[in-house]
């Protein structure tokens, strides 16, 4: 996996070391099924792509790494994004206090459109299974999650940059369709435990191995290809694509709080902090 610094973000020298937007090539088809042999890890992967903690408490120097990048050569938010913010009428600016803006968090401007129901505030994780800073604050994001307030709407939206960014996302809709969302921990553990990044260079294996890893999870495969294959994950795919552009993502995990700030654990200063960080802007948009 290649680290490389992330583009200024709104005039700010902040970077991270990550891999770029093309993803390491996929595994070569294996001869044996994915749910008794993993499949081999891409050639580009890093050690601590396969062995990824669970839980791993950063520090601040450490969180400087703690981020997936795109590698689009220039900052696509725009150097004028302080110089928007700072043109905003008091009752737009955000919040002060102890989180500061363009250090923790950046305004996503102009604010997007939220899916979440009236009177609620939207809490968006991108994320890519391939991502081992994904994996990491999966537990931090799993624990908010149980405990967030009734005002706060929290969903994932899988990134799209390529095809095995897509072979992924349409992993993870496919068990979303299916009522199998508790799976998502155990699709992390499968790619980053045992090295099965449950993706290969053709189609037709890919799907394969997505069997192979459902029916061992209880799933019928006859059921599993008929959501895979289905129209309404196939628009979930769609809209994730919309997202991955109109959030104009070079990074993951990146987290969009009620489609105006977006942060990621590096800005916020490690996981604790970027869930504390989500806790104290949503309580503010839900003040507005």
């Amino acid at each position: 996996m290649m680290f490389r610094p992330l583009a200024l973000i709104a005039l700010l020298s902040f970077s991270v070391a990550a891999c770029g937007r093309d993803p390491p090539a996929a595994p070569r088809p294996a001869n044996t099924p994915a749910a008794s042999a993993p499949a081999p890890s891409s050639p580009g992967a890093s050690a601590s792509a396969a062995t990824a903690p669970q839980a791993v408490e950063q520090t601040s120097g450490e969180a400087a790494q703690a981020q997936e990048t795109g590698d689009s050569g220039s900052d696509s938010r725009g150097d004028t994004a302080l110089e928007r913010l700072a043109a905003l009428t008091p009752a737009q600016q955000p919040p002060a206090g102890r989180w500061k803006v363009g250090t923790h968090y950046i305004p996503l401007l102009p604010a997007q459109p939220t899916s979440a129901a009236p009177g609620k505030v939207e809490v968006v994780e991108v994320f890519w299974y391939g991502c081992p800073h994904c994996y990491a604050l999966e537990p931090y994001l799993e624990s908010w999650d149980k405990s967030k307030p009734s005002y706060v709407e929290f969903m994932r939206v899988p990134v799209m940059w390529s095809g095995v960014h897509r072979a992924h996302a349409r992993l993870y809709y496919t068990l979303e369709a299916l009522g199998r969302s508790d799976l998502h921990k155990a699709v992390f553990d499968t790619i980053h435990g045992r090295s099965n990044m449950l993706v290969s260079n053709d189609d037709a294996r890919t799907l394969e191995m997505d069997v192979a890893f459902a029916q061992a999870h209880g799933i019928e495969p006859e059921a599993f290809k008929k959501a895979w294959n289905s129209f309404s994950v196939n628009s979930s795919l769609q809209r994730a694509e919309e997202l991955t552009r109109r959030y104009k993502v070079e990074g993951v995990p990146l987290v969009v709080i009620n489609g105006k700030y977006i942060s990621d654990v590096g800005h916020a200063g490690g996981q604790n902090e970027l869930v504390a960080l989500i806790k104290d802007l949503t309580a503010s948009e839900n003040h507005r």
